[in-house]
């Protein structure tokens, strides 16, 4: 069974009604990407931090996967699939995909402000005062700029075999996952699916300027023929 790894971003999510990470203006949801995303922000101003992820967290509950989500768990019938994802939602879970990473963390979980491996399941609203088992205040599942990718090994090992690549709703700029795709052996079958692509089809690269749900259909189409 070959071998699909599939490397996916906010253009995943957003036909579920999921906002882009940042907008153009380097906003995220009406507020600065460093006031929420990063732990000098979080020193400042915690309790703005852990609103902005309740209120991501609470949009998680009202949206569905879309038909990307479930076109790449269908594929699990033919391949051996691994998603690697920069997206926080758990969207590809439960549209059925069984081997999901998440480089970026999840919005679901929680972890210790002491112990990063100390993660918990976490639905609902996060408040100051909620600690870990060791007495220290718990803050968003969430890589922040500036923090380590922790995942980032594991992704490595499992491009490192693969026999198709899939990238989908990413301009692949943001490190370091923009350089997972370098880790690819050479000459795998890759297809890149974006509606506004900045590169172009050449050799073993195909690109589809589309949005996920097409584009993704129409992979799923090709694979399933070969």
């Amino acid at each position: 069974m070959k071998h699909l790894v599939v490397l996916t971003g906010a253009g995943m999510s957003a036909e579920s009604g999921i906002n882009t990470f940042r907008d153009a203006d380097g906003l995220w949801e009406g507020h600065d990407v460093m006031e929420v995303a990063t732990p000098e922000g979080f020193a400042a101003n915690p309790e703005l931090v852990l609103d902005f992820y309740n209120q991501r967290r609470k949009q998680l509950f009202e949206v569905e996967p879309n038909q990307a989500h479930f076109d790449l768990a269908a594929l699990e019938k033919n391949f051996k699939v691994s998603i690697i994802t920069q997206n926080v939602d758990d969207l590809h879970e439960r549209a059925g995909s069984s081997n999901v990473i998440h480089l970026h963390g999840e919005l679901r979980k929680v972890k210790s402000t002491l112990d990063d491996n100390d993660i918990l399941p976490w639905d609902t609203e996060l408040i100051l005062g909620d600690l870990c088992k060791n007495g220290h205040q718990l803050r968003p599942h969430i890589v922040w700029f500036g923090e380590a990718v922790p995942m980032i090994e594991q992704a490595i090992a499992i491009c490192e075999t693969a026999d198709i690549l899939m990238i989908i709703g990413t301009s692949m700029q943001v490190y370091p996952a923009a350089g997972l795709k370098d880790y690819v052996p050479e000459n795998t079958p890759t297809y890149f699916i974006d509606p506004k692509p900045n590169i172009s089809s050449k050799n073993n690269l195909t690109v589809i300027a589309k949005p996920a749900t097409i584009g993704v259909k129409e992979v799923f189409d090709i694979l399933n023929k070969n």
